[in-house]
């Protein structure tokens, strides 16, 4: 393919060589250069790809992308462009024929309910024929295949090869997480989305490597409302009118307000013997009475939410209700049978706000005991833990402090930051740093009515330490104690 063609939707300066040249594959990696590759020069928080131009030149790349000066042998062509990390994206687009243009793309962001909501619309859509690939936090999902998540949102290269592949499996459209980390570093720029979901808006993923303040945070969360059809947005959310007040689409809305255009009304909580769900009824742009199998005024939310999508794609009221009835998340309030006596949930919940939501809604049920095991991961900012520990300490009836994903810290030291944070409560704790001893424990000394969460891993099925990701999978884990238990 000629250069020019790739880069036919950017602005650029030739600095050298000809942008009319052919070239045979695109790349970011300079492990995956090839003899005529065109290498985009991405500078990162821990590596600057412009370091590696000489490099990639000697193993054929025929031209490279930069933002900086480079020096490169005479023959290399070298396109100077003002972000790499956006050419990169609309490269990508242009590389795999603009894919996203044949799909309807669906990007949902907030600070928590997307990764639930994703497999909400897609189970919906599913129901009523549509074939639906997801890109999210836990997996891709084209056609048949599964492909686990190393980020969020991929970097653009591989959202457009995913693109490309679900139009080849036969998908007409695409659930996806746009994290405030994709939409900073560009990752989604270009993609014109049909519709985006804005759910709610926390103090997190602020600190080293990750956004300089909540200003930063929340402007790059408004960004997909500048490239979307239509925006569907949480009105109840105290930062809605900051984020829509320069969305370029039009919006609707949804909450408990009577402002919004969908709303949720007469909640029920529902319980029964190892069942916790909620019941209530939607009015505005329709009306129906809906049940979910999974508890809590965010289920409602993020129900509310996968409706508000699916009346655009036509779906029948009954259908909705099927499908909403079925979906399930791995890792979200994902429910473990292990006693008759007590209630045990694994959640993903890994930051203040998430915990607190998880926990108060779990308090509705008036649980005999609501039992909290947490960690927090290493290498992040502090006042996550403080937080989260203040959180469990004032919410719960007994924290079990453990470990989480320690990275590169040592694990006890960010037990003892957690317990800074319960300190300003008068919560009661105990501290076991081996997560399986901690999840002993819990079951051990569960006591009937109990509700016990396995907070912050989720769907993850590994413990990070030292930069090695180990396995270690929280259901294994609690087979295995039931198992040394008997």
């Amino acid at each position: 393919m000629k250069l020019d063609k790739l880069l036919e939707r950017l602005a650029y300066e030739v600095v050298q060589g000809s942008d009319g040249i052919e070239v045979t594959t695109l790349a970011n990696d300079s492990r995956k250069v090839q003899e005529g590759s065109v290498f985009v020069c991405i500078s990162g928080a821990v590596s600057d790809g412009h370091k590696y131009a000489h490099d990639v030149c000697e193993k054929g790349a025929a031209a490279v992308i930069v933002e900086k000066d480079v020096e490169v042998p005479e023959h290399v062509t070298v396109i100077k462009v003002s972000d790499t990390r956006y050419a990169l994206a609309l490269m990508s687009a242009a590389y795999f024929g603009y894919p996203a243009e044949k799909l309807k793309v669906i990007g949902i962001t907030g600070t928590k309910g997307k990764t639930t909501t994703t497999y909400m619309i897609r189970s919906i859509l599913e129901g009523v024929g549509h074939k639906v690939g997801l890109i999210g936090t836990i997996e891709a999902i084209i056609g048949d295949k599964t492909i686990p998540a190393a980020n969020t949102t991929p970097e653009s290269f591989t959202i457009h090869q995913y693109f490309a592949e679900m139009l080849e499996a036969g998908c007409d459209s695409v659930v996806m997480e746009v994290s405030s980390q994709g939409l900073m570093l560009h990752r989604t720029a270009g993609i014109e989305f049909e519709i985006g979901i804005f759910t709610n808006l926390g103090k997190d993923h602020i600190g080293p490597n990750e956004h300089k303040d909540f200003d930063d945070y929340k402007r790059c969360k408004a960004m997909l409302f500048k490239q979307c059809k239509l925006g569907i947005a949480n009105v109840d959310d105290k930062y809605f009118e900051d984020i829509f007040k320069d969305a370029a689409c039009r919006t609707e809305t949804f909450g408990f307000s009577e402002k919004a255009d969908l709303r949720a009304e007469n909640v029920e909580l529902v319980s029964k013997p190892g069942y916790l769900g909620v019941a209530y009824h939607v009015t505005g742009l329709m009306n129906f009475d809906v049940e979910i199998d999974i508890p809590g005024t965010f289920s409602v939310y993020n129900s509310l939410t996968a409706i508000a999508v699916c009346r655009h794609f036509g779906v029948p009221v009954e259908k909705i209700k099927e499908a909403l009835k079925k979906a399930k998340v791995k890792g979200r309030i994902e429910m473990i049978k292990v006693s008759d006596d007590f209630t045990l949930m694994i959640d993903y919940a890994h930051n203040a706000m998430s915990l607190e939501s998880l926990l108060t809604t779990l308090k509705e049920y008036r649980p005999k005991r609501l039992v909290c095991l947490f960690g927090c991961g290493g290498n992040r900012s502090k006042d996550r833990r403080y937080e989260m520990g203040e959180v469990s300490g004032r919410l719960a009836d007994l924290s079990i402090i453990t470990s989480d994903n320690p990275r590169f810290e040592e694990p006890q030291d960010i037990i003892n930051d957690i317990k800074i944070g319960i300190g300003r409560t008068d919560g009661k704790y105990v501290e076991i740093c081996d997560r399986k001893e901690a999840i002993r424990y819990a079951i051990a000394n569960g006591q009937p009515g109990d509700v016990i969460v396995l907070a912050g891993k989720g769907h993850e099925d590994y413990q990070e330490i030292r930069g090695v990701k180990h396995p270690m999978d929280e259901r294994v884990l609690i087979a295995e104690v039931l198992e040394e238990l008997r």
